[in-house]
Protein backbone atom coordinates (compact mmCIF):
# COMPACT_ATOMS: atom_id res chain seq x y z
CA UNK A 1 0.00 0.00 0.00
CA UNK A 2 2.78 2.29 -0.62
CA UNK A 3 2.01 6.24 -1.91
CA UNK A 4 -1.52 5.33 -0.02
CA UNK A 5 -2.70 6.70 3.56
CA UNK A 6 -2.48 4.09 5.89
CA UNK A 7 -6.40 2.42 6.90
CA UNK A 8 -7.12 1.68 10.18
CA UNK A 9 -8.82 -1.83 10.69
CA UNK A 10 -10.81 -2.50 13.57
CA UNK A 11 -10.73 -6.65 14.31
CA UNK A 12 -13.96 -7.98 15.99
CA UNK A 13 -14.54 -11.45 17.48
CA UNK A 14 -14.45 -13.91 20.03
CA UNK A 15 -12.12 -13.86 22.76
CA UNK A 16 -12.89 -16.33 25.40
CA UNK A 17 -9.87 -18.66 24.73
CA UNK A 18 -6.13 -18.73 24.04
CA UNK A 19 -7.03 -20.19 20.55
CA UNK A 20 -9.88 -17.37 19.33
CA UNK A 21 -6.82 -14.65 20.75
CA UNK A 22 -4.44 -16.03 18.62
CA UNK A 23 -6.81 -16.25 15.31
CA UNK A 24 -7.38 -12.53 15.97
CA UNK A 25 -4.21 -11.77 16.73
CA UNK A 26 -3.42 -13.72 13.32
CA UNK A 27 -6.02 -11.64 11.18
CA UNK A 28 -4.66 -8.40 12.35
CA UNK A 29 -0.86 -9.81 10.93
CA UNK A 30 -2.25 -10.38 7.71
CA UNK A 31 -3.72 -6.84 7.62
CA UNK A 32 -0.47 -5.47 8.69
CA UNK A 33 1.74 -7.52 6.65
CA UNK A 34 -0.41 -6.22 3.66
CA UNK A 35 -0.04 -2.15 4.41
CA UNK A 36 -2.83 -1.75 7.23
CA UNK A 37 -3.06 -0.26 10.71
CA UNK A 38 -5.47 -2.49 13.15
CA UNK A 39 -6.80 -2.25 16.13
CA UNK A 40 -7.32 -5.43 18.52
CA UNK A 41 -9.62 -5.24 21.38
CA UNK A 42 -7.88 -7.49 23.82
CA UNK A 43 -4.77 -5.78 22.69
CA UNK A 44 -5.13 -1.81 22.32
CA UNK A 45 -8.16 -1.32 24.36
CA UNK A 46 -9.51 -1.77 28.02
CA UNK A 47 -9.83 -5.20 27.72
CA UNK A 48 -5.65 -5.29 27.48
CA UNK A 49 -5.90 -4.38 31.05
CA UNK A 50 -8.83 -6.35 32.44
CA UNK A 51 -9.46 -9.42 30.55
CA UNK A 52 -6.58 -11.45 32.94
CA UNK A 53 -9.23 -10.52 36.03
CA UNK A 54 -12.71 -11.28 34.24
CA UNK A 55 -12.27 -14.67 35.75
CA UNK A 56 -11.44 -14.09 39.13
CA UNK A 57 -13.56 -14.35 42.24
CA UNK A 58 -12.94 -10.97 43.43
CA UNK A 59 -14.32 -9.29 39.96
CA UNK A 60 -17.92 -10.27 41.34
CA UNK A 61 -17.90 -9.26 45.10
CA UNK A 62 -20.37 -6.50 45.74
CA UNK A 63 -17.48 -4.51 47.17
CA UNK A 64 -16.24 -4.23 43.23
CA UNK A 65 -18.93 -3.96 41.28
CA UNK A 66 -18.90 0.19 40.89
CA UNK A 67 -15.10 -0.49 39.47
CA UNK A 68 -16.85 -3.39 37.25
CA UNK A 69 -19.42 -1.41 36.09
CA UNK A 70 -16.79 1.51 35.14
CA UNK A 71 -14.72 -0.78 33.46
CA UNK A 72 -17.33 -2.14 31.38
CA UNK A 73 -18.49 1.53 30.67
CA UNK A 74 -14.64 2.38 29.79
CA UNK A 75 -14.41 -0.74 27.56
CA UNK A 76 -17.83 -0.36 25.55
CA UNK A 77 -16.86 3.56 25.04
CA UNK A 78 -13.53 2.92 23.73
CA UNK A 79 -14.65 -0.04 21.42
CA UNK A 80 -17.63 1.88 19.94
CA UNK A 81 -15.10 4.77 19.68
CA UNK A 82 -12.60 2.92 17.48
CA UNK A 83 -15.61 1.88 15.50
CA UNK A 84 -16.84 5.15 14.65
CA UNK A 85 -13.06 6.15 13.67
CA UNK A 86 -12.05 3.11 11.97
CA UNK A 87 -11.86 2.91 7.73
CA UNK A 88 -12.67 -0.78 7.15
CA UNK A 89 -14.00 -3.48 9.43
CA UNK A 90 -13.38 -7.13 10.05
CA UNK A 91 -15.27 -9.68 11.82
CA UNK A 92 -14.22 -13.18 12.63
CA UNK A 93 -17.10 -15.18 12.26
CA UNK A 94 -15.22 -18.29 13.71
CA UNK A 95 -17.69 -20.46 16.70
CA UNK A 96 -20.99 -22.37 17.13
CA UNK A 97 -22.61 -19.08 17.00
CA UNK A 98 -21.46 -15.18 16.47
CA UNK A 99 -19.91 -13.41 19.06
CA UNK A 100 -22.56 -11.04 20.95
CA UNK A 101 -20.32 -7.76 21.27
CA UNK A 102 -18.90 -8.86 17.44
CA UNK A 103 -22.43 -8.42 16.11
CA UNK A 104 -23.08 -5.26 17.98
CA UNK A 105 -19.90 -3.75 16.70
CA UNK A 106 -20.65 -4.82 13.22
CA UNK A 107 -24.28 -3.40 13.22
CA UNK A 108 -22.58 0.03 14.29
CA UNK A 109 -19.49 -0.19 11.70
CA UNK A 110 -22.57 -0.92 8.87
CA UNK A 111 -24.54 1.75 10.40
CA UNK A 112 -21.63 4.00 9.48
CA UNK A 113 -21.02 2.81 6.31
CA UNK A 114 -17.84 0.98 6.75
CA UNK A 115 -16.69 -1.82 4.55
CA UNK A 116 -17.20 -4.89 6.20
CA UNK A 117 -15.21 -7.99 5.68
CA UNK A 118 -16.99 -11.38 7.68
CA UNK A 119 -14.21 -13.74 7.83
CA UNK A 120 -15.05 -17.37 8.41
CA UNK A 121 -12.74 -20.41 7.59
CA UNK A 122 -15.26 -22.94 9.21
CA UNK A 123 -17.91 -24.30 7.06
CA UNK A 124 -21.21 -25.07 8.28
CA UNK A 125 -22.69 -24.92 12.37
CA UNK A 126 -23.80 -27.29 14.94
CA UNK A 127 -27.08 -27.70 13.60
CA UNK A 128 -25.70 -27.14 9.56
CA UNK A 129 -27.95 -24.26 8.99
CA UNK A 130 -27.38 -21.49 6.90
CA UNK A 131 -25.51 -18.70 8.30
CA UNK A 132 -27.53 -15.33 10.32
CA UNK A 133 -28.69 -13.51 7.07
CA UNK A 134 -28.69 -10.55 9.55
CA UNK A 135 -24.98 -10.79 9.86
CA UNK A 136 -24.22 -11.70 6.59
CA UNK A 137 -25.67 -8.71 5.11
CA UNK A 138 -23.53 -6.29 6.81
CA UNK A 139 -20.86 -7.52 4.62
CA UNK A 140 -22.89 -6.18 1.71
CA UNK A 141 -22.02 -9.34 -0.74
CA UNK A 142 -23.51 -12.07 2.00
CA UNK A 143 -20.60 -13.88 1.67
CA UNK A 144 -17.75 -14.60 4.24
CA UNK A 145 -14.03 -14.97 3.26
CA UNK A 146 -12.92 -18.17 4.06
CA UNK A 147 -9.16 -17.80 3.38
CA UNK A 148 -7.28 -15.20 5.92
CA UNK A 149 -4.50 -14.08 3.10
CA UNK A 150 -7.62 -13.06 0.96
CA UNK A 151 -8.91 -10.02 3.74
CA UNK A 152 -6.98 -7.12 2.79
CA UNK A 153 -8.41 -7.89 -1.01
CA UNK A 154 -11.43 -8.44 -0.09
CA UNK A 155 -11.66 -5.44 1.81
CA UNK A 156 -10.44 -2.87 -0.91
CA UNK A 157 -12.41 -4.59 -3.51
CA UNK A 158 -15.42 -3.49 -1.13
CA UNK A 159 -14.10 -0.24 -0.41
CA UNK A 160 -14.07 0.38 -3.96
CA UNK A 161 -17.82 -1.13 -4.67
CA UNK A 162 -18.68 1.58 -1.80
CA UNK A 163 -16.77 4.52 -3.16
CA UNK A 164 -18.83 4.16 -6.77
CA UNK A 165 -21.80 4.58 -4.23
CA UNK A 166 -20.71 7.73 -3.42
CA UNK A 167 -18.33 9.44 -0.62
CA UNK A 168 -19.76 8.55 2.73
CA UNK A 169 -22.19 11.10 4.57
CA UNK A 170 -22.43 10.07 8.20
CA UNK A 171 -19.71 12.24 9.73
CA UNK A 172 -19.42 12.06 13.54
CA UNK A 173 -21.42 15.28 14.07
CA UNK A 174 -24.39 13.68 12.27
CA UNK A 175 -24.44 11.03 15.38
CA UNK A 176 -27.06 10.88 17.91
CA UNK A 177 -26.42 13.15 20.83
CA UNK A 178 -25.64 9.35 23.19
CA UNK A 179 -23.54 7.66 20.68
CA UNK A 180 -21.76 11.47 20.57
CA UNK A 181 -21.14 11.05 24.38
CA UNK A 182 -20.15 7.89 24.31
CA UNK A 183 -17.23 8.51 21.36
CA UNK A 184 -16.26 10.98 23.45
CA UNK A 185 -15.89 9.61 26.37
CA UNK A 186 -14.52 6.45 24.50
CA UNK A 187 -11.34 9.50 22.99
CA UNK A 188 -11.03 10.27 26.82
CA UNK A 189 -10.18 6.37 27.58
CA UNK A 190 -7.33 5.99 24.74
CA UNK A 191 -5.51 9.15 25.81
CA UNK A 192 -5.53 7.81 29.14
CA UNK A 193 -4.44 3.76 28.00
CA UNK A 194 -1.45 5.87 26.25
CA UNK A 195 -0.36 7.50 29.43
CA UNK A 196 -0.14 3.69 30.98
CA UNK A 197 0.70 1.76 28.46
CA UNK A 198 4.07 0.85 30.17
CA UNK A 199 1.94 -0.73 32.66
CA UNK A 200 -0.28 -2.86 30.65
CA UNK A 201 -0.15 -6.78 32.17
CA UNK A 202 0.66 -9.64 29.26
CA UNK A 203 -2.57 -11.33 28.37
CA UNK A 204 -2.19 -14.43 29.83
CA UNK A 205 -4.41 -16.35 26.47
CA UNK A 206 -1.84 -14.58 24.35
CA UNK A 207 0.51 -16.70 22.27
CA UNK A 208 3.80 -16.28 23.55
CA UNK A 209 5.14 -15.13 20.55
CA UNK A 210 4.46 -11.54 19.19
CA UNK A 211 2.37 -12.15 16.81
CA UNK A 212 1.94 -8.05 16.29
CA UNK A 213 3.31 -5.34 17.48
CA UNK A 214 0.30 -2.57 16.33
CA UNK A 215 0.25 0.37 18.73
CA UNK A 216 -2.96 1.22 20.30
CA UNK A 217 -3.04 4.48 17.51
CA UNK A 218 -2.64 2.37 15.03
CA UNK A 219 0.46 4.04 14.23
CA UNK A 220 3.20 1.11 14.04
CA UNK A 221 3.53 -1.84 11.61
CA UNK A 222 3.56 -5.60 13.02
CA UNK A 223 7.02 -7.17 13.01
Amino acid sequence: MSGYEMKKVYCSGPLFCPEEVEAMEKIAAVLEDAGYATFLPHRDGVEAFALNAVNSPLANLLVFRPITRFVSRATFALDICEVLECDYFVFNMNGVVPDEGGVVETGVAFATGKPIVVYKSETGNMCDLPENPTVMGASYTFEAVRDIHEIPEALEELAERLRFLGANSYPENGLPGFIWQVAGFGRKVRWVLRKIQFVKPKNMMSPARNVSAAGIDGSHRGA
